[in-house]
């Protein structure tokens, strides 16, 4: 199966290889601002990411406007504490008159965009934008109407598995294979937020991939770029994380959302991890090859006559490394040289008594 990269970038001008597709989740952070939205579009282009991924929702297609129970966050360690959900996703939401204004700048700007949708109405309203990919979040991947609607337009999925056991994750496999995805991504998450790296797991990543045989990626709730770095050493070609111009400015995803900076950081951090995998190889590579002169090697060490023998005094091990190897150190001791050898002479087999010259 072709990574997200490769499959999107003929059509897209994306380099079309194996190299990390690094997203930029706008999420909430635009503080109910179109202006806000855009600007976020912007500055996530000038990073260098590929894709700007949007959500796309209502409150009501969400949850129900209630206030009891656990249609509010009782957790005081959420980020949303006290919130009603249906108030957090009324603020969050990214109206769908916003859409086409934030995909058509995007084109301009020469990042991909595309969407998370909660609903089959939002899939139908991303159909008509002509996006090129979709987004199942982790609390969705139970939603398999959801996923079989998504992947009944034949474009590429990703789907986080956040909270997800294998078989649940088995089933949004076999749910959007079976509805038409040819190209999916499963993506490790810790559905908390911010997540820490002791919660992250990323060793679950390989075990991903041989389990489900799709491509695999991390959608990194952590703060900072080095978990997400880590990731691509362990097979990851996709890496999500939030994005926000200003993390002063707050927003409902603003605590653990990168900065323009850190963001063309993570951009940069993780292609030259990808490019560091390179191949099994020993022996040394091309550019090394120099280098084997500043290996150690066996030297004449004293002005020696024919018949001297060679002592610890007179036989070094030195740079640079035109001699014999060190191992044959003490093999060589006690042994005379066959003439006259100055000191700094590269030791060599024809030096030795008996030996031919």
């Amino acid at each position: 199966m072709l990574t997200l990269k490769e499959e999107l970038g003929a059509a897209h001008g994306l380099k079309a290889d194996g190299s990390p597709f690094i997203i930029a989740e706008m999420s909430g952070n635009h503080n109910a601002s179109l202006q806000r939205a855009l600007e976020i579009v912007d500055a996530a282009a000038a990073t260098g990411a590929h894709a700007l991924k949007i959500q796309t929702f209502t409150a009501d297609s969400m949850t129900l406007d209630l206030d009891e129970g656990e249609f509010s966050i009782r957790d005081p360690k959420s980020l949303w504490a006290g919130r009603r959900l249906y108030d957090l996703y009324e603020e969050a939401k990214t109206p769908a008159e916003w859409h086409k204004p934030i995909f058509d700048r995007a084109r301009e700007k020469g990042i991909l965009c595309f969407s998370t949708p909660f609903s089959e109405d939002a899939v139908e309203l991303l159909e008509s934008l002509n996006a090129p990919c979709y987004k199942i979040a982790s609390f969705e991947a139970v939603d398999l109407p959801l996923i079989k609607a998504v992947a009944s337009t034949g474009k590429p999925m990703i789907i986080s598995t956040g909270m997800a056991t294998v078989v649940e994750i088995a089933e949004a496999v076999e749910a959007a294979m079976s509805a038409g995805c040819t190209n999916l991504t499963l993506l490790k998450c810790t559905s908390s937020y911010p997540a820490s790296p002791e919660n992250t797991n990323l060793l679950t990543i390989p075990q991903i991939k041989a389990t489900f045989g799709c491509n695999v990626g991390l959608s990194d709730h952590t703060l900072g770029i080095g978990v997400s770095v880590a990731a691509i050493a362990l097979g990851a070609s996709v890496i999500e994380k939030h994005f926000i111009i200003d993390r002063s400015e707050g927003g409902v995803d603003s605590a653990f959302s990168l900065e323009p900076g850190e963001f063309t950081s993570l951009v940069d951090e993780t292609e030259r991890a990808y490019q560091a995998l390179g191949r099994i190889h020993f022996g040394g590579t091309a550019s090394e090859q120099a280098g084997r002169k500043k290996r150690r090697s066996l030297y004449i060490g004293e002005d020696l006559k024919a018949g001297d023998i060679l002592t610890p005094s007179s036989l070094r091990r030195i740079r640079p490394g035109s001699g014999l190897a060190p191992k044959y150190y003490e093999m060589l001791l006690g042994r005379r040289v066959g003439r006259n050898v100055s000191r700094g002479t590269p030791m060599s087999w024809d030096l030795l008594e008996g030996e031919d010259s």
